[in-house]
């Protein structure tokens, strides 16, 4: 009789909790994955899937790949600010993330970058060793929303997924809506700087450059090639003379700003210097993921003034409501924009662009010191016949 009670509850369990299932699920790299009904626990490969993750369902976020700098923390619900680091970010040897999955036994691995065989060979291998599904998902800014609704119903967050994904559609389209109102005869010039020089850079097809992309703007060092970082010389960017300069750390942002060696950059002179916002992940990338979505705002507001209308402030307080779930104080709304907005004598000038997704306007062949010409006004350049002019010279520095 006491066998039969424990048979008869267990039965009832069951029962109650429903039969566990499995769904299919084709994932970036087109390979069908078996995934549970049920996913209470979601191991990160990366951190453009960390923050997908954290903005649809946080408390299934076993941790994260990669750790974050204390001041990231601070822009963070304390609850996730306090993640473990699981380490889980993409190995150079494969069987190091079997190991880690085998131990951490998740429910469920994702990674969210450039989908190539590569890749989908690496998910396979960790997939047919540990017995955990793991997806490969694109992380291209217009596949976002798509993204955002499929994990979000994947997740059990389906309603959330729905209203992230709207809010990205209307940002995507409010930025193309924009590049058609926009003047189409030519486009600024802009460089990212990465690093704390500043003398890293993103080139053709990079996923650090990738939102500046969707801007219609010229990417100075698209034309050392395809791929994604490379180092480039002071001379070199002396060299293109950008109208617009982003940096991505403080210190080459101070130095735009004070430095004599920079002075006679059109951007410099312009006061179109701008410092990335960071906290708690990147407006440019950093990681390349959905929190790029707000920079688009701000990418908007810095080469579009006249066709934005909206206050920027306004639009991060949102963002950071809707997908953080962070309320900003004031303190930490002014950190992020002030060194990100337009100031007081800035040089707005012409910075018309063309419609986007049309290619790069070829670059001039003229000689670094090629005398100058007219400059219209705000878009840098080099000096050849209807094209900016080479900054001035600067005493001390090689021209």
């Amino acid at each position: 009789m006491r066998l039969f009670a424990v048979w008869t509850t267990t039965l009832l369990l069951l029962l109650t909790a429903g039969p566990v299932r499995a769904a299919g699920f084709v994932d970036a790299a087109e390979r069908y994955v078996t995934v549970p009904d049920r996913i209470g626990r979601v191991m990160t490969a990366n951190p453009a899937a960390d923050v997908l993750v954290f903005v649809l369902a946080p408390d299934k976020l076993m941790g994260w790949s990669a750790p974050l700098s204390s001041g990231r923390r601070a822009y963070l619900p304390a609850k996730f600010a306090r993640l473990p680091i699981t380490g889980a970010g993409v190995r150079a040897k494969p069987e190091e993330t079997v190991q880690l999955v085998t131990r951490m036994h998740p429910d469920l691995v994702i990674e969210s970058g450039p989908v190539t065989p590569e890749v989908a060979a690496r998910a396979d291998l960790v997939q047919q060793q540990t017995g955990i599904p793991y997806l490969v998902l694109d992380n291209g800014i217009q596949t976002t929303p798509r993204t955002l609704r499929s994990i979000g119903a994947l997740l059990g967050a389906a309603e959330r997924g729905d209203d992230l994904a709207n809010y990205t559609d209307y940002a995507i389209d409010a930025l193309r809506g924009r590049l058609l109102i926009a003047p189409a005869d030519e486009r600024p010039l802009v460089y990212y700087g990465l690093g704390p020089d500043g003398l890293e850079t993103g080139v053709t097809g990079s996923q650090a450059m990738a939102a500046i992309d969707q801007a219609g703007v010229i990417n100075v060092a698209g034309r050392l090639g395809h791929g994604e970082l490379t180092r480039v010389t002071r001379d070199q960017i002396l060299t293109w003379n950008p109208a617009v300069i982003i940096a991505e750390q403080r210190s080459f942002y101070n130095t735009l700003l004070r430095g004599p060696v920079w002075r006679g950059l059109s951007a410099v002179a312009n006061k179109r210097v701008y410092l990335a916002p960071a906290d708690p992940f990147g407006w440019i990338d950093d990681p390349p993921g959905v929190n790029r979505i707000i920079g688009l705002y701000w990418l908007t507001a810095l080469f579009y003034p006249d066709q934005y209308q909206e206050d920027l402030r306004t639009n991060v307080r949102d963002f950071y409501s809707k997908f953080y779930r962070i309320k900003l104080t004031d303190r930490q709304l002014e950190a992020l924009v002030r060194p990100a907005e337009s100031r007081a004598g800035e040089s707005r000038g012409l910075i018309g662009v063309p419609l986007l997704g049309a290619e790069p306007v070829p670059f001039p062949n003229a000689a670094p010191n090629a005398p100058p010409s007219g400059r219209p006004p705000g878009r840098g350049g080099l000096g050849t016949p209807g094209l900016p002019g080479p900054p001035p010279a600067v005493p001390g520095v090689p021209q």
